[in-house]
C-alpha cells in the first residue's frame, strides 16, 4: 500500500491536539478536509483510530499503535525538512574542497587557521590534488585550478593575478656547475623533474625566447610528485626546479634559491575558485570566499 503521508500527518496532530478543529488550526485546514482525510485513512487501514465522543475523541488500541511508530517518525520527517531549509544558509556545516598543493600553500594555507577561529562550527575538509576534480561526482563543495575556463554551470572567481613560473637553484648548485643564460642551457645541468599525480605526466618546462615561446626537453635523475620535496632538493643543491615564483618567494628572500632566466619567465594565469551555480548562496562557501579577500592574495 502507497504510504498516505498527508493523512498521516493529519492523524498525528489529531493525536496530539485532542481534536479535530485543533488539528485543523495547527495544520491550516479546514475541519471538514481534516475530517475527510481521516476517514480516508482509517477506511484504508480498515479499522478505526479514534473514538469519538460529544465531549471529547480519543485513540483506539490501532490509533495508538499508529501513533507509537508514526509520531516519532513525523518528529524526524520535521527535523529533516528544518535541517535541509537551514543547511548551506548558516555559519555551520561543511566545507569541502580541492586544490593543488601550490593553490593551498599561496591562497588557503595563509587564511585558514583565522576562518577557523572566525568560524568554529564550519567543518573544513581540503583535498589536495592536481586532477581537475569532478564537485558533483566527489561530493565537493569548489575547487581552486588555474585559469576560469570552466562547464557552463560552474561559477569561476578569480583569488590571484596572474602567475610567474621560474626556475631557481641553490647557490652552492650555482657556485658548482654555473647558471644557465639561456634556456637551451638547462640541457647541460641536472634539473628535478615534476610528476603530476592526476596523469602521471612529468610537467614541462615552457620559456618564452627571441623565436617564441620554447619548451626545453630537460633531464635529470630525480623525480617527485611532490612539491615540497621539489624545493627541499633544490635546497640541497641537487638540481634546478621549475616552479612559481610565488611558491619559493621565501627561499628566495632568504637567499636558499636564486632564480635565474627571469628575461624568459613564462605567465600562466592566476588561480580562481570555481563551484556550482547552485552554491551561490551556500553560506560556508561565500564566508570563505570573503574571507580568503581579506589576504593579499595578488587579485
Amino acid at each position: 500500500m502507497r504510504l498516505p503521508l498527508a493523512m498521516l500527518e493529519i492523524f498525528t496532530a489529531i493525536a496530539r491536539q485532542g481534536s479535530l478543529r485543533a488539528a485543523a488550526d495547527a495544520l491550516g485546514l479546514k475541519p471538514s478536509t481534516v475530517s475527510h482525510q481521516l476517514k480516508s485513512l482509517e477506511d484504508q487501514l480498515g479499522t478505526a483510530l479514534f473514538i469519538r465522543t460529544t465531549r471529547s475523541i480519543s485513540l483506539t488500541e490501532a490509533g495508538r499503535a499508529l501513533m507509537r511508530g508514526a509520531g516519532p517518525a513525523f518528529e524526524q520527517l520535521s527535523e529533516a525538512v528544518d535541517s535541509a531549509r537551514t543547511t548551506g544558509h548558516e555559519a555551520r556545516g561543511s566545507l569541502k574542497l580541492a586544490m593543488p598543493e601550490f593553490v593551498y600553500h599561496l591562497v588557503v594555507g595563509p587564511a585558514l587557521a583565522s576562518f577557523r577561529a572566525a568560524y568554529p562550527e564550519i567543518e573544513v575538509e581540503l583535498s589536495l590534488t592536481d586532477a581537475l576534480a569532478d564537485i558533483l561526482d566527489e561530493g565537493l563543495h569548489g575547487g581552486f585550478r588555474l585559469g576560469d575556463r570552466v562547464a557552463q554551470d560552474m561559477v569561476a572567481v578569480r583569488m590571484t593575478s596572474p602567475l610567474v613560473l621560474t626556475v631557481v637553484a641553490s647557490p652552492s648548485y650555482l657556485s658548482a656547475r654555473g647558471t644557465p643564460t639561456t634556456p637551451r642551457d638547462l640541457l647541460s645541468h641536472d634539473c628535478i623533474l615534476y610528476r603530476y599525480h592526476s596523469s602521471g605526466r612529468i610537467a614541462l618546462w615552457s620559456f618564452h625566447g627571441e623565436e617564441g615561446d620554447i619548451t626545453v626537453d630537460v633531464r635529470g635523475n630525480l623525480t617527485t610528485n611532490s612539491l615540497p620535496v621539489l624545493v627541499d632538493q633544490a635546497k640541497q643543491g641537487a638540481g634546478l626546479i621549475y616552479t612559481f615564483r610565488d611558491y619559493v618567494e621565501e627561499e628566495i628572500a632568504v637567499g636558499a634559491l636564486v632564480p635565474i632566466l627571469e628575461d624568459h619567465a613564462p605567465e600562466v594565469p592566476g588561480v580562481f575558485l570555481y563551484f556550482p551555480r547552485e552554491y551561490r548562496s551556500m553560506m560556508p562557501l561565500r564566508l570563505f570566499l570573503d574571507h580568503l579577500r581579506q589576504y593579499d592574495l595578488g587579485g
